[in-house]
C-alpha cells in the first residue's frame, strides 16, 4: 500500500509525501506492531500517547474525528470557553464600562465573527496537538479503531481502506457523548433541538432558548446566550441547580444567574415537546403535578453525557460495559483483560478533561512499572460563567452526612480590596477544615472572579495535607484576589482581619 511505502522515518528524513496522503493526515511507521496503541485522541488519549512515547514506548494514536483533542477541544471545553470569554467582554462593554468612565457608542455583536474566532481557536489548538504527536514521534491513524482480538486493533481509515495493528498494550480513551432525552422525547436535530455540540455551532443568534438540565453544560451555554440578549429559561428536575455542589455555593450561583436574566423552572420534569423551524415547545410537569408548556426558538438538551464505547467490539476480547457504557478497571486502569487499559470518560468518576489527562499519565506510569497515582479527592471542578464557580473536596452537606466535625471560614469578595477596585465584588471563598488540632483542609468552594485559578491553591494544599493555618500564615501579595483565600482560611481557624 502507498501508505506503507511512505513511513514516518522517511518523512523525518525530508522525503516528499504524496498529496493524497498529506491531505488525509495519516502518519504511521512501516511496521504495524507497537508497544502501545491508544484508541481516542482526546485529552486523556493524546496525553497518554505522548507520555508513552516519552517513556520509550513505540506508540500509535487512533482517532476517528480527523482532528485531535476530542470533545474537549473540538466541541466542548475550548469552544465554550471562547464564547464565554467573548460574551463576557461584550457584557462588560454594555453594562460595566460606563462605571469606569469609558463610553461606547454603537456597540453590536457580529455573531458570524464571534463564531469564527471560536473556530480559529479550535484549529489553532488541534494543530498544536498534531505537532506535539509528531514532535514526540507518535504515529497517528485517522480512523475508527475496534478490537479484532487479543492485542489486535482494526482501524477503518477515514479515507477508505483499513489497517490492522498489533500492540502489547492498548488504552481505551474514546471519551463520552451527549445524552438525549429518554425515548428521544424531543428529537435532536442540531438545528432547533440541540445538544452542546449544536449550541456551539448555531448560525444565528436565537431570540429565546429553553435549556433542559440545570447542570454545568447547560448553565455555561445558557449564560453565553443570555449575555447576547437571548431569553434563556432553564428547566431542572431537582430543587436547585448543580445539585451535587455545596448548597451555599449553589444557592449563591443561582442568584447571580437570575440577576443576569436567566429564568429557572425547578422541580420539574420534561414530558415531551416539539422542535422545528416554526418554533419549539417543551411540556413539563412539576413535582406538585402541575403541567405547563414553555415555547422558544431553540431547545438545548443538556442532561449530561455517557461513555462512548459503541463499536469498539469489546466482546472480541471478552470485555463488557456497565449500564452507562463504562468499562471496569482496577486501580491501575487495567481491565480484566491483561494489557488492555481504560481512562477518562469511559471509566467511573467525573467526566472532566483534566481528570482524563491525569489518568493518562498515571496509566502510562503503571505500564512502564513506575506506579502512577491519582488522588480523586483533589480533582477540582470549575464552571466558567461570570462570576466563576470552583470546588474541590467535600461539601458541607457531605461532611454533615458523614458525621465529620468541621469548621468553616467564609470571606466575601466585597471585603477584598482588589475585587472592590475592579468592581467585581460578587461571591465569596468558603473553606472547610477538620475541627481538630491539625485543621486540615477538607473542602474549598469559591464563587467569584478568577475562582478557577484561585482554586489551585486549595488543591495544592489538600494534595499535600496542608491546613488552613498554613495558608493563613503564608504571605499573599497585596492587592490581589488571592487575599480573599487567605482570609477565608484565617476565618476557619480563628478570625479574618478585613471583616
Amino acid at each position: 500500500m502507498l501508505s506503507k511505502v511512505f513511513s514516518l522515518s522517511a518523512r523525518r528524513q525530508g522525503a516528499s509525501a504524496p498529496l493524497e496522503l498529506l491531505a488525509t493526515r495519516r502518519y504511521f511507521a512501516a511496521t504495524n506492531e507497537y508497544d502501545l496503541a491508544v484508541i481516542g485522541g482526546g485529552p486523556g488519549g493524546y496525553v497518554a500517547a505522548i507520555k508513552g512515547a516519552q517513556k520509550g514506548l513505540k506508540t500509535v494514536c487512533i482517532e476517528k474525528r480527523g482532528t485531535l483533542g476530542g470533545t474537549c477541544v473540538n466541541v466542548g471545553c475550548i469552544p465554550s470557553k471562547a464564547l464565554l470569554y467573548a460574551t463576557h467582554k461584550y457584557h462588560e462593554a454594555t453594562k460595566e464600562f460606563k462605571e469606569f468612565g469609558i463610553k461606547v457608542e454603537g456597540l453590536s455583536v457580529d455573531f458570524t465573527q464571534l463564531m469564527k474566532q471560536k473556530e480559529d481557536t479550535i484549529v489553532n489548538l488541534t494543530s498544536n496537538i498534531d505537532f506535539l504527536l509528531k514532535k514526540n514521534k507518535v504515529d497517528y491513524l485517522i480512523g475508527k479503531g475496534k478490537f479484532a482480538g487479543q492485542g489486535l486493533v482494526d482501524v477503518e481509515l477515514n479515507n477508505g481502506g483499513s489497517e490492522q495493528i498489533k500492540a502489547k498494550n492498548i488504552i481505551i480513551a474514546t471519551g463520552s457523548t451527549s445524552n438525549h432525552l429518554p425515548g428521544n422525547t424531543i428529537a435532536v436535530d442540531q438545528e432547533y433541538v440541540l445538544t452542546s455540540t449544536g449550541a456551539l455551532q448555531l448560525k444565528k443568534l436565537p431570540k429565546s432558548m429553553v435549556v433542559i438540565g440545570a447542570g454545568v453544560i447547560g448553565l455555561e451555554l445558557g449564560s453565553v446566550y443570555a449575555r447576547l440578549g437571548t431569553q434563556v429559561t432553564v428547566i431542572g428536575n431537582t430543587d436547585r441547580i448543580c445539585p451535587s455542589m455545596d448548597l451555599e455555593l449553589s444557592t449563591a450561583f443561582q442568584k447571580t444567574l437570575v440577576k443576569q436574566g436567566v429564568k429557572f423552572i425547578m422541580k420539574s420534569r420534561v414530558m415531551g415537546g416539539t422542535g422545528g423551524k416554526d418554533g419549539c415547545k417543551v411540556n413539563y410537569t412539576t413535582t406538585d403535578g402541575e403541567t405547563a408548556t414553555v415555547e422558544s426558538e431553540v431547545v438545548l438538551v443538556a442532561t449530561g453525557r455517557h461513555a462512548y464505547t459503541e463499536g469498539l467490539q469489546l466482546d472480541k476480547i471478552g470485555l463488557e460495559t456497565d449500564k452507562f457504557g463504562r468499562v471496569e478497571t482496577n486501580d491501575h486502569f487495567e481491565t480484566k483483560v491483561k494489557g488492555v487499559f481504560a481512562i477518562g470518560d469511559v471509566i467511573k468518576g467525573p467526566m472532566l478533561a483534566h481528570k482524563a489527562e491525569e489518568e493518562g499519565l498515571a496509566c502510562i506510569e503503571h505500564i512502564v512499572g513506575e506506579g502512577g497515582h491519582i488522588n480523586y479527592s483533589t480533582i477540582p471542578g470549575v464552571i466558567y460563567t461570570h462570576p466563576e464557580v470552583g470546588s474541590v473536596g467535600k461539601t458541607e452537606e457531605e461532611l454533615k452526612t458523614a458525621g465529620v466535625k468541621y469548621r468553616k471560614g467564609v470571606f466575601p469578595f466585597m471585603a477584598n480590596s482588589r475585587a472592590r477596585t475592579n468592581l467585581e465584588t460578587e461571591g465569596f471563598v468558603k473553606i472547610l477544615i477538620n475541627d481538630d488540632v491539625d485543621g486540615k483542609i477538607l473542602g474549598v468552594h469559591i464563587i467569584g472572579p478568577n475562582a478557577g485559578e484561585m482554586l489551585a491553591e486549595g488543591v495544592l494544599a489538600m494534595e499535600y495535607g496542608g491546613s488552613a493555618r498554613d495558608i493563613g500564615r503564608t504571605c499573599h501579595a497585596h492587592p490581589t484576589l488571592s487575599e480573599a483565600f487567605k482570609e477565608a482560611c484565617m476565618a476557619a481557624y480563628e478570625k479574618p482581619i478585613h471583616m
